[in-house]
């Protein structure tokens, strides 16, 4: 059994809450495990990020996957970020490494030299902006990458759909495995930006990698919701500045943790050999 602690707070905002993800020695699994660890100072740290659209979700949604990773002697950190449109783009990537910089000064124990980003969807997203912040690895499944360009081709070509309320026990196992939903996600893209197409640009992760970024592992399904285009144009930009990257296609039209029989040992043993 992983154990959980929730609810502890990062900052002070209400939002700005966070679970601690941890497993017994006893239940550790071999399979897709980091080396070279015997003592819970020697145990890596992922920071688990969730997913939403930037605008809905909460870090409870990670409890399966969370535990994934501490079955396999991680220390998981899980935290929830302020959210679109009250508090559009960059506030929660601001948070996620917030979020970063309390469990670096945390009385945890865990190597804070052996640190990796996760997250699925918009927390995918935020996986990769907090890689390219500090220079650690980051891991994203169905992360949306390029906001300006998404915009461009689908404007007056697709209308803005309605956002979808959220449901605090739904997982996204059960959200857009049918293929594309454009409208939805003209619908979220641009309530992350509150509507403020001007911020676009700055909010388009491809357009601002550097040769500083942390390394990075991408999976996308080939039909899904997120045009498989997208994570291809952000393999490219990391290319381009020499820094290493990895995508996963996998077939489909299932979306971040609808994936994860698929995605998850490839998923494993990269972050095992990043770290």
């Amino acid at each position: 059994m992983t154990s959980v602690e929730r609810d502890i707070a990062y900052g002070d905002h209400p939002r700005q809450m966070l679970d601690v993800h941890t497993a017994n020695p006893s239940e550790f699994v071999s399979d897709g495990a980091p080396r070279n660890v015997t003592t819970d100072a020697e145990r890596p740290a992922i920071i688990d990020i969730h997913g939403g659209g930037w605008y809905r979700g909460n870090k409870e949604k990670e409890d399966s996957i969370a535990a994934e990773f501490a079955t396999r002697g991680y220390i998981v950190f899980s935290p929830n970020y302020r959210l679109a449109p009250e508090f559009p783009f960059p506030i929660p990537r601001e948070d996620v490494l917030a979020a970063y910089q309390w469990a670096l000064d945390s009385s945890y124990e865990f190597d804070r030299d052996r640190v990796v980003f996760f997250g699925g969807s918009a927390g995918g997203n935020l996986s990769v902006e907090a890689a390219m912040a500090t220079g650690r690895p980051g891991a994203s499944w169905s992360g949306i990458f390029d906001l300006e360009g998404f915009i461009a081709e689908t404007d007056g070509k697709v209308a803005e759909g309605p956002l979808q309320p959220d449901d605090p026990s739904a997982s996204n196992l059960a959200i857009d495995q049918g293929g594309p939903d454009d409208p939805f996600m003209i619908a979220f893209i641009l309530t992350y930006v509150n509507h403020d197409r001007s911020q676009l640009k700055a909010a388009t992760t491809r357009l601002r990698v550097t040769k500083d970024s942390g390394p990075v592992y991408l999976a996308n399904s080939a039909n899904e919701m997120v045009h498989v285009d997208d994570p291809i144009s952000l393999l490219r930009a990391f290319a381009d500045v020499q820094v290493d990257a990895t995508l996963q296609i996998v077939p489909g039209t299932a979306h971040a943790l609808g994936y994860t029989d698929h995605a998850l040992p490839a998923t494993l043993a990269w972050i095992a050999n990043h770290i």
